[in-house]
């Protein structure tokens, strides 16, 4: 896809994040939905979609860290270059909230999942959008998360507001979530 083409897509995708739209895009090894975190509307819509609890909790994705700030300027320096040294890329980390993050988002969990994506798609929304959003494989819940587009039509019909062309990263797995306190592995 040119680059014209992507940015066409991601300026659309950034009108319909702002009326409160659930998008599909390609991350680095599934497909995701996105929303506007701070929306509740279109965090319910989303979770209705994929018929999935809030109390589980949900990712933010982010393009840089610089997006995340709000979350990672209080953490400890040696805590901060874990994160840095890690990404961009498909690492996902269980990080505190400290109530920055709407309940609809975090779940039952005093942490939230954040991750700087360098998906040239998702990291691209995010970097329209202006800030994190929110990032869910783009399957109903309990079913196989979708590697190609078809299977997102397949899975939700007309039901998304869009669904942003493209590939994943390759990754033969989703990304793996872990604890920034602990270390310990959450989701392989």
């Amino acid at each position: 896809m040119s680059v014209y083409a992507r940015t066409l897509h991601l300026r659309l995708a950034r009108q319909l994040l702002a009326v409160g739209g659930v998008v599909a895009c390609p991350t680095e090894a599934v497909w995701g939905l996105s929303c506007d975190p701070q929306n509740e509307n279109a965090v319910n819509r989303l979770l209705e979609i994929k018929k999935r609890p809030e109390s589980k909790g949900l990712i933010l994705v982010a393009a840089n860290e610089q997006q995340l700030e709000f979350l990672l300027a209080e953490l400890a320096g040696t805590e901060r270059q874990q994160l840095s040294r890690s990404w961009p890329g498909p690492n996902t980390w269980l990080i505190p909230h400290h109530g920055l993050v709407k309940s609809w988002v975090h779940g039952e969990h005093d942490t939230v999942a954040v991750r700087v994506s360098d998906h040239p798609v998702v990291a691209g929304l995010c970097l329209a959008w202006g800030g994190p959003l929110v990032s869910t494989s783009a399957n109903p819940a309990g079913s196989d998360p979708p590697t190609v587009q078809s299977e997102v039509e397949s899975y939700f019909g007309k039901t998304l507001d869009y669904i942003i062309p493209g590939a994943t990263g390759g990754l033969d797995r989703p990304t793996q979530i872990r604890h920034l306190a602990t270390g310990d592995v959450v989701r392989v």
